[in-house]
Parts: structure tokens; C-alpha cells; sequence
């Protein structure tokens, strides 16, 4: 059996940690509302136009559909150089015009530069996320939560170098949101790229390296937690603030001790992970029996499982070899060739006709008329457009995302409203919640959909009922619920890129993942565009003008007290209870489709086979 080598075990987890560094520099986006109120004051915006900027920022970090169309078409390296490229100039140019050093664009181009720059996110995330989910395909759900949970955490990252090191200078957080991303990336560029797979093995220390990369950005999560409260409530210099961020680094750095340890082993003369013991035998895609000898010039009906690492492959029994004993042969010409098949292999295919795949592999090739792609093998964006599962799952996204993006765009104004001077806080506190639901999102849905066969999307569900609360929780505005609201929110938001990446790639396959995982992001622009854009900011406006008494509509008053967003976080309520009732439907419709893909029987049923259609 073809194992990976040690190198390339440890050249897919060098890539998978300098993957975590572009996640952990990717979160520029989120840093929105520390640099927000100063856009504001320089450029005299007021608040319909500033969160028709955030919207600009959100249609930038989420529509990549150029790197989805690129991902299969040019190496992963080029595509983080084009996003360096997009951050510094996105980012270098507002920097100029905060500081003054070039005179104040038009608002429209203002709004263009704001989208370039947040843009650098999509060629970011399409590079990694493709490239270590094909390196790591049978824990999708938890290499996805640990690269989109490392996106989070870099708002509480940045935000932590932003109070203590940047001394809370605007100016200075936008040079580094230029600089540091790009030189962050382009230093990854050599080492994030396609490892071949070893077929259907699975390293049985892949797990336990998991767990210890978990682990360690867990315990990263708490350090910026403890760090954060610490600076909140107590006064530090700037060495103590040096000090806690070399810690930070260390954490960041740790990861590699997963293939320094692989290299070492062989150094040592310690055989390569998963070779000659008797635990690292995985069971072979084909079984092989003494009545049938699988080769080139024998035949076996198999069917192909959700992924092309045949992950999910298993053989269907029952189907003899074309030279075994059966009288009855089939014989037919193809290009001058006479090719034998067995009556009962033809039967087999007219009765299994709803499997997933059916593949002849016999002494000639079989043609079959070409069909649509089932739920499971590879679509392309084309094919998934048309499938209800995908929009449904798009609807879903549009809600939760939505709704949640709003109130993060908008967390500096409803902080101010309710009498907050500072929130630094709430932005950390929504960083490590987020990266929290996004590792555990994608962890726990990872156990439960390989033990139970439960449906990732029961965990995004839940994630929405529990927002609905979030905004009416933010809608009440009472004492101590915007410190409950913001981690709660974080969660919940995070839950629902945990979930629905690996979703996304198990319904429609990885082929043409990067395409489709990028269609899906446009979801959230498209909820901010309407319920920050349009409803949130003209309602503060509305409530601003009828504050200060004044007759324009649309100036540049500040709204002070809960009713400035109430209506807005009502809204948003009853979208996000939209998205649960119709994520319940999506569970329903595709439970028996991960019955048919992680269930424990390695033989699926005609009723599973069925549901992948």
C-alpha cells in the first residue's frame, strides 16, 4: 500500500502552520471600528455614508469569485501575492488619508479603496482553505476550524498590538494593516502549497496532532482573554506590552513542533508515521478477495464516496469477474476491441442506476451516457446553481451572517449610544468568541458527523436560535447585556463559517470548491449591504435627527440611548429566526445523505444511494 512519505507528511503541516500565519494576519476586515470614527471625523461622514463604507468592506472581504476562478488555474503562491498586493495598496492608501499626506478622496473612491483593501481576505482565505482542505481531507471540519478560527483571533490580535504597542493611534494601526499582512504573506508564499495524497490512508497521528494544534490556539484564545481584562482594569507600560506580545508569538510559533517531530523521527532513523505497525494499516478502497483478483484486466463496481481521495469509497459485493464461471456473457465492440461483460454486471448497473458513481473497470472501456453530478461527487458552480441545497444553504448564510456583520460594523456607534467611551473591549471579546465558534464549530460538528452521522447544519440551526436572543438582548440595551451579547455573537457568528465551508465542500465535492465557497460568501455582503447599509444606518440617522430636534435628516448628529438600534436589532431578530426555520428544512433534507456518506455499515443502501441525488 502507497504510504506518504515523512517529508511529505512534514511538508503539508509546515504548509497547514503558514497557513495559520496568513489566517492570523487575514482579520484586517474586523478592525473596521477602530479606525471607523476617525474616517468619520476626517472625511465629515455621517452615519448612512460611514456604514455604506463598512458595506464596501464587507463586499471587498467576502466576493473572491476571481481567486475561486483562479484557485484551479495558478499555484496557491500567486494567489497570496495578489492579496498582498490588494491589502497594501487598499490599506496604504487610507493610511495616507487619515494621516493627511494626500488630500481626502471622493467618497465613491474612498468606498472602492475600502473594498480593494478588505479584499486581500478572499485571495487570502481561497489559497489556504482549498489548499490545506486537499492536504487534509478527512478532517475538513477541523482544519476549517482552525484556519477560519485563526481569521477571528486576528481582530484580538491586532487589536491587543493596536492599544498596547500603537498606543491607540489610528494612524499607526492603518501602516500596520498595510505592512504587516503583505510581509506575512509573501514570507508564507513557498510553503503553502499541494501535498499528494497517499489514496484512501489516513495518518493515524493526524488526529493527535490536531488535538495539540487545537490546543495550543485555545490556550492562545485564553492569553489574549487574560491579557485584555488585564489591560482593561489595569494600567501597564510598554514593556510589560513588548512582553505579552513576544508571548503571543511564541503561541503562534508552537504548531511547528508537529513537523520538526516528523523530520526528527526519521533523523533518528524512526520509521515514517503510519509504516509497518499494525495501527497504521488502514483498510484498502478495494477488497480484495480470492475469487476476485483485482487488476487491469479484471472488473469490480465500486462506489465512489463524497470526495476524489475516496474517502467514502466502498465496494459494492456481489459483482463477479467477467472470467469467472458465469456461462452468460455479454460481448460487444468498441474502436475493434471485443470486450466481455457478464449479464449480471449489466443487470448491476440498470438496478444501481441512483449510486453515487458507478465505475466499470474491466477489460475494455464501457461508455456511458454522461449525468448530472449527485450530492457528494464534484459539481462546478454551474451545476450547483441549480440545486435547491445550495441556495437554501445560501439563504441560511445571508441570515446569520448578515444580521451578525451588522452589529459588528456598528459595535463602535452602539457602544457610544449606550454610554460606552471605549470598545476595545467588545472588539476582543467578539474576536475570541468568534474564533472560539469557529474551532468549536468545526470540531464538534467533526466528532458527531463521523460517530452519529449527524448533519453539520444542526449545530448552524441552533447557532441561529440562540442570535435571535443576541438581538433582542442588544435590542434592551440593559446594564452588562452588550459584555453578554458581544460574546454570544462572536459564537454564533463564528458557528456559521465552521459549518458551512465543510458543508459546502461535502454536498458539491473540492474541485471546484474555491468557486463555490466563494459564491457562498457573497451572502454576507449582501446582508450587510441591507441591514447595515440600509436599515441600520438610516434608522440612526432618523433617531439621531430626532434627538438633537434638528430638521435635516440625514446630519451629523449623534444618537445617544437604547432606541437608537432597537428597531434595527428587531429586524434582525426576526431574520435570523427565518434562517433556524429554514436551516431545520436543509437538516432535514440532507440527513440522509451524511447517513449515506459517514455511516458505520460499509455497504450502503438503495435508499442512501438515492439521497444523493
Amino acid at each position: 500500500m502507497v504510504r506518504e512519505s515523512t517529508a511529505l507528511v512534514a511538508t503539508k503541516w509546515v504548509g497547514l502552520v503558514a497557513g495559520m500565519w496568513v489566517q492570523a494576519s487575514a482579520g484586517n476586515a474586523y478592525m473596521f471600528s477602530f479606525y471607523s470614527p476617525t474616517l468619520k471625523s476626517v472625511l465629515n461622514y455621517n452615519q448612512l455614508q460611514l456604514n455604506n463604507l463598512g458595506v464596501a468592506k464587507d463586499i471587498g472581504e467576502n466576493v473572491g469569485l476571481l481567486a475561486g476562478l483562479l484557485c484551479n488555474k495558478v499555484p496557491a503562491w500567486t494567489l497570496l501575492f495578489i492579496g498582498a498586493l490588494s491589502g497594501f495598496f487598499g490599506y496604504g492608501t487610507m493610511w495616507l488619508v487619515v494621516s493627511e499626506q494626500i488630500p481626502p478622496l471622493p467618497y465613491w473612491q474612498m468606498c472602492v479603496i475600502q473594498c480593494i483593501g478588505s479584499n486581500s481576505t478572499t485571495w487570502f482565505n481561497t489559497a489556504v482553505l482549498v489548499t490545506c482542505m486537499r492536504n487534509f481531507p478527512h478532517s475538513r471540519g477541523t482544519v476549517v476550524g482552525i484556519l477560519k478560527g485563526l481569521v477571528a483571533l486576528s481582530a484580538a490580535i491586532f487589536a491587543q498590538i493596536y492599544t498596547s504597542l500603537l498606543t491607540d493611534d489610528t494612524n499607526m494601526l492603518l501602516l500596520f494593516l498595510t505592512l504587516v499582512p503583505t510581509v506575512v504573506c509573501l514570507g508564507s508564499m513557498a510553503f503553502v502549497r499541494p501535498v499528494p495524497a497517499a489514496g484512501n490512508v489516513r495518518d493515524p497521528e493526524e488526529s493527535h496532532y490536531f488535538h495539540y494544534v487545537t490546543a495550543v490556539c485555545v490556550a492562545l484564545a485564553g492569553y489574549l482573554l487574560a491579557v485584555n481584562l488585564t489591560e482593561e482594569f489595569v494600567k501597564t507600560n510598554r514593556f510589560t506590552a513588548v512582553i505579552f506580545a513576544a508571548i503571543m508569538v511564541m503561541f503562534l510559533i508552537a504548531p511547528l513542533a508537529i513537523p520538526i517531530k516528523t523530520l526528527s523521527a526519521e533523523c533518528c532513523g524512526i520509521s515514517p508515521i503510519g509504516e509497518d505497525t499494525p495501527q497504521g494499516i488502514q483498510k484498502p478502497l478495494l477488497k480484495e478477495t480470492n475469487e476476485t483478483n483485482i487488476s487491469s484486466s479484471h472488473s469490480a463496481l465500486i462506489i465512489r464516496g463524497a470526495d476524489e481521495d475516496g474517502a467514502y469509497g466502498r465496494p459494492v459485493e456481489g459483482i463477479m469477474s467477467p472470467r469467472q464461471s458465469n456461462p452468460s456473457a455479454l460481448h460487444h465492440e468498441e474502436k475493434g476491441k471485443k470486450v466481455t461483460l457478464h449479464e449480471d454486471i449489466v443487470a448491476k448497473l440498470s438496478q444501481e442506476e441512483d449510486a453515487e458513481t458507478l465505475l466499470v473497470v474491466g477489460e475494455g472501456a464501457v461508455k456511458r451516457p454522461k449525468r448530472k453530478p449527485r450530492r457528494g461527487e464534484d459539481f462546478n458552480l454551474r451545476q450547483a446553481l441549480v440545486k435547491a441545497d445550495f441556495w437554501i444553504l445560501f439563504f441560511t448564510f445571508f441570515c446569520g451572517v448578515g444580521t451578525g456583520v451588522t452589529a459588528i460594523n456598528n459595535l463602535g456607534q452602539i457602544a457610544e449610544a449606550q454610554g460606552y467611551h471605549n470598545v476595545n473591549i467588545f472588539v476582543s471579546l467578539i474576536s475570541i468568541a468568534n474564533f472560539l465558534g469557529r474551532l468549536g464549530g468545526g470540531s464538534l460538528s467533526e466528532h458527531h458527523v463521523r460517530k452519529d452521522a449527524v448533519p453539520r447544519t444542526l449545530w448552524l440551526a441552533l447557532a441561529q436560535i440562540t442570535l435571535v436572543f443576541v438581538h433582542l438582548m442588544f435590542a434592551s440595551a440593559l446594564p452588562g447585556t452588550l459584555y453578554v451579547g458581544s460574546v454570544l455573537l462572536g459564537l454564533c457568528y463564528g458557528i456559521h463559517f465552521s459549518i458551512m465551508v465543510p458543508t459546502a465542500s461535502e454536498l458539491f465535492g473540492l474541485k471546484h470548491f474555491g468557486m463555490i465557497y466563494n459564491f457562498l460568501t457573497i451572502a454576507s455582503p449582501l446582508g450587510s449591504f441591507l441591514f447595515s447599509g440600509l436599515i441600520a444606518g438610516y434608522l440612526y440617522d432618523i433617531e439621531a435627527a430626532k434627538d438633537s430636534g434638528g430638521s435635516q435628516l440625514f446630519g451629523k448628529e449623534v444618537c445617544n440611548g437604547a432606541h437608537c438600534f432597537r428597531l434595527t436589532f428587531y429586524v434582525m431578530a426576526a431574520v435570523s429566526a427565518s434562517g433556524a426555520l429554514m436551516t431545520t428544512v436543509l437538516t432535514y433534507r440532507i440527513r440522509s445523505v451524511y447517513f449515506a456518506l459517514y455511516r458505520k455499515s460499509p455497504h450502503p443502501s438503495a435508499s442512501d444511494l438515492k439521497s444523493l441525488e
